[in-house]
């Protein structure tokens, strides 16, 4: 990786623990919750302050960079055009309010669309899951080994119970049998988790519905490189600009599931 790279690569990783100390000082604070749609989408302070603390650091180090972030202090953007960082000061929200842990700050940087650097940090257990295009993914300073195809029946899968249970995004028939044929299912709340798990092969298979490019944008890098595949629920590219179904997997697991849920 070029000496630019490295730079933004260091730049990127001392950001992210910074931010997460700053995230675990406000433990004992008072958190000011709002809702954003709907009272399940919730925000804080602290998810606010987050961005502007990165947006600030990039803005003042890279100015030719942009950010797309969640909290929309970024720059609007409807092309991947150049450096983009796209990011999401804490996901799981929910989790960070009820639970103070089972979150993460995720982090993707883009170059005219390509994944170069992925970082999924869980604060709360000082985790850094990171990768560089080319160069394997990491937790904390190891390399993950890469992933190795395994079959549905030996496989755990997360899943949101949403997605088997009426909903307006899929009939929960589609994915009712694959929760009976695996051989355990998990949610945990925060997209970016479950992919830096899926990386470090604490799970086999992700599949969500309807996720934002900060939800997935680190944890694609981190699980291309680790050997996973990440395409929406048809085995379509990801779009970065939209939302999209999601679909995580182990090499292999990914087409059985496809095949023989998706598109029997």
């Amino acid at each position: 990786m070029d000496t630019k790279w490295k730079q933004i690569d260091q730049y990127a990783q001392q950001w992210v623990k910074e931010a997460g100390k700053r995230i675990q000082e406000t433990f004992q604070t008072e958190l000011t919750i709002q809702t954003k749609s709907d009272r399940k989408d919730l925000v804080t302070n602290v998810d606010r302050e987050t961005e502007q603390f990165f947006i600030e650091k990039i803005r003042s180090t890279f100015p030719d960079h942009h950010v797309l972030g969640e909290e929309g202090f970024g720059d609007e953007l409807s092309t991947l055009d150049g450096i983009v960082w796209i990011i999401d000061p804490i996901d799981g929200t929910m989790n960070f309010i009820h639970q103070q842990r089972n979150f993460a700050i995720s982090i993707g940087i883009f170059e005219n669309g390509v994944g170069m650097l992925g970082y999924i940090y869980d604060v709360v257990h000082d985790e850094l899951y990171y990768a560089k295009k080319g160069e394997g993914a990491f937790l904390n300073d190891k390399q993950l080994p890469r992933l190795q195809p395994v079959s549905i029946r030996e496989s755990i899968i997360s899943v949101n119970a949403t997605w088997i249970t009426e909903n307006k995004h899929i009939d929960p028939n589609v994915l009712a049998p694959l929760v009976k044929e695996a051989r355990g299912t998990r949610s945990y709340g925060s997209a970016a988790l479950e992919m830096a798990y899926i990386a470090a092969g604490r799970l086999d298979a992700y599949i969500t519905m309807r996720l934002s490019p900060w939800d997935f944008a680190g944890g694609l890098v981190i699980v291309e490189e680790a050997g996973g595949i990440v395409t929406n629920l048809y085995g379509e590219p990801l779009n970065l600009l939209g939302k999209n179904s999601v679909f995580v997997s182990k090499p292999g697991l990914h087409e059985e599931i496809l095949q023989k849920y998706i598109h029997h």
